[in-house]
């Protein structure tokens, strides 16, 4: 009877297929790119100035840009909005908080269901009040619009944005104090967790039920400068950088398979940040020559894992 249970649990299996895609700015230039080299998703940049500023952008450009991508088949896991939320300068806040609102808007119109950002960072409280500020900004501010739109805040752990979400603890604090709202979520990049010398691994184990949407980055550490001068050193030697998947140090296999262990079924999006290709040099708003070898280098590498 056990025996076969078993055997028909793993008849059940089916191979691990989520969404593979390429993070950056729209245009059907950079759509068509994806789809050419096999991708089936996109995060496409939304904030001010993009080729999709929400304090600009139309009702009849937004179901354009809709229609477009459906008509190739091009799906599109979630919008990427650096913020500010609780800016200490009341005038930036009230400008982010506005902008993000129409963000939200801007999403549920166009049938993407998260935006990834930062939680929102005010060094002048202490922590406990920053907690409780970003709780009071969310619930005033967006989660009326989340409600109405379908569509999820998700927290990237980037440190160098304002974000007190950049690994377990702040993870801890907020889930705790937004009580688990289905407003609320993680877009994980193991790449930021790497460099600040966090366990990216141990970390998505912890929180995979919090995490609805992927970035896929590599941080390369360099030991040998890292020993010489340690994290701060006095001749400002760069001892991490970012990198394509599989030039770093993320041990991929173990970050899939806690993925896979779950059965998350969610996209993972490249978010090609690496010098040797393009990345600073790529000024777009297209791909440039150089930045799209990066991507198809990248998904070389992925295919391996997250078969297309």
């Amino acid at each position: 009877m056990a025996a076969g249970a078993a055997a028909e649990a793993r008849a059940a299996r089916k191979e691990w297929k989520p969404r593979l895609g390429v993070l950056g700015p729209y245009t059907e230039g950079n759509a068509d790119f994806a789809l050419k080299e096999g991708f089936n998703n996109m995060i496409l940049s939304a904030g001010p100035g993009s080729t999709l500023d929400a304090r600009k952008i139309t009702d009849e450009q937004i179901e354009k840009v809709k229609s477009t991508l459906a008509s190739k088949g091009m799906n599109v896991s979630a919008l990427q909005i650096n913020g500010s939320h609780i800016d200490p300068n009341p005038q930036v806040r009230t400008r982010e908080n506005e902008y993000f609102a129409k963000a939200i808007e801007m999403a549920g119109k166009l049938g993407v269901p998260y935006i990834g950002t930062q939680s929102g960072k005010d060094e002048s409280k202490p922590f406990p009040q920053q907690v409780e500020e970003i709780v009071r900004v969310y619930e005033d501010k967006y989660f009326a619009d989340c409600e109405k739109y379908k569509v999820r805040i998700l927290w990237e752990p980037w440190p160098g944005g304002a974000n007190i979400a950049t690994g377990p603890v702040g993870f801890e604090a907020l889930f705790k104090a937004f009580h688990d709202s289905p407003h609320v979520g993680l877009q994980y990049d193991p790449s930021h967790l790497l460099w600040q010398m966090m366990d990216p691994i141990q970390t998505a184990r912890d929180f995979v039920d919090k995490i609805y949407d992927v970035h896929l980055k590599d941080t390369e550490i360099r030991w040998d400068v890292l020993k010489r001068g340690g994290i701060q050193p006095v001749d400002k030697a760069h001892w991490w950088s970012y990198r394509i998947p599989g030039m770093g140090s993320i041990k991929w296999a173990e970050f899939f398979s806690v993925l896979q262990s779950v059965g998350y079924q969610g996209a993972m999006s490249i978010e090609h940040e690496d010098a040797l290709y393009g990345a600073g040099t790529n000024h777009g708003p297209d791909f440039s020559e150089e930045f799209k070898v990066g991507f198809r280098m990248s998904k070389r590498y992925l295919n391996q894992y997250v078969p297309v």
